[in-house]
């Protein structure tokens, strides 16, 4: 018998398509075994008609960037009144925007990297700020359009001035922050453990360490002293109540051993964390006691409108 019909909505039009489509295809081959009736739909300009015909008692959303995780998709779904998994409008939109999910963590203790927004075409040859620091796009997942500028670079970087640059114009100026990788999950408000990310042969948890097979070592649970992986979790719950998450979400961190506990600086909260074989948040699950299939079952039961 159907634990009911989900639509999985994944692929989509964003730069993360290909990361989308894994996801989906992971999430939907998991459902069906779980017993659901799934749709699976690659995510088109004319998806609520789609939804609006197909009529799917859920929908997981396992879209990445935008238009999947700013809050786009999730308004369309409360029009349609169709419960969906993860974030709502207000959570996707503020935490997609990296200045202004920095600005409220900030606003809420949570200790950020200092830093400026600029339009990519006022950054001249002089560096914006002193180096180290890392240019991101504000509305990008995946750390595409990411680029570390060190103390040995005498100019700052002209690529992101391209006209073959893809990733909108602002972009964040932000210390570069020496140090580990740490990430750490929310689930139902509760922390999952905290991993420790190791990227093999890159200088950062870039794209290729992060989806490539072999791409990146994760340490779970992480190695850490006990304050200092509580005071993580502690964090990540923080940031997750103070963007207004709902279901799962995960926050990435950088830890400097050398200063202790005011060593740990809070990057980003993702509302729509990977569901690839490679993917963190999964293995997080994992050792919280929930399989992959119990763990998509638990956020389909925890799909809502008005998130």
């Amino acid at each position: 018998m159907s634990a009911g019909h989900v639509a999985v909505l994944m692929g989509g039009f964003s730069s993360e398509r290909q990361v989308s489509l894994a996801s989906g295809k992971a999430c939907a081959d998991a459902l069906e075994a779980e017993g659901f009736r799934v749709s699976r739909i690659d995510v088109t300009r004319d998806v609520a008609r789609v939804l609006s015909d197909l009529k799917p008692d859920f929908a997981f959303n396992a879209l990445h960037g935008p238009f999947g995780e700013d809050g786009t998709i999730q308004g369309i779904l409360e029009y349609l009144e169709i419960p969906y998994t993860h974030s709502g409008v207000l959570a996707s939109a503020l935490a997609m925007n990296k200045v202004q999910a920095k600005n409220v963590a900030a606003a809420c203790g949570i200790p950020v990297a200092g830093g400026r927004m600029m339009n990519r075409f006022d950054i001249g040859i002089e560096h914006p700020i002193e180096p180290p620091y890392v240019i991101k796009p504000v509305n990008e997942g995946s750390s595409f359009g990411v680029v570390i500028v060190d103390e040995k670079q005498s100019e700052a970087p002209q690529s992101v001035k391209s006209t073959e640059w893809p990733y909108g114009d602002t972009v964040m100026i932000e210390q570069f922050v020496r140090g580990r990788e740490f990430t750490c999950g929310v689930m139902n408000g509760v922390p999952l453990c905290v991993t420790e990310i190791v990227p093999q042969g890159s200088q950062f948890y870039d794209f290729d360490a992060k989806y490539r097979p072999g791409g990146s070592k994760h340490i779970l649970p992480a190695e850490l002293k006990r304050n200092i992986y509580q005071k993580i979790q502690l964090l990540a719950v923080q940031a997750h109540e103070a963007i207004g998450c709902r279901g799962v979400s995960r926050s990435d961190f950088r830890f400097d051993d050398t200063r202790g506990e005011d060593g740990i600086i809070w990057l980003e909260v993702n509302t729509q964390p990977g569901m690839t074989p490679t993917s963190l948040v999964p293995e997080m699950a994992a050792d919280a006691g929930y399989d992959f299939g119990a763990f998509l079952r638990w956020m389909v039961e925890d799909a809502s409108c008005l998130r």
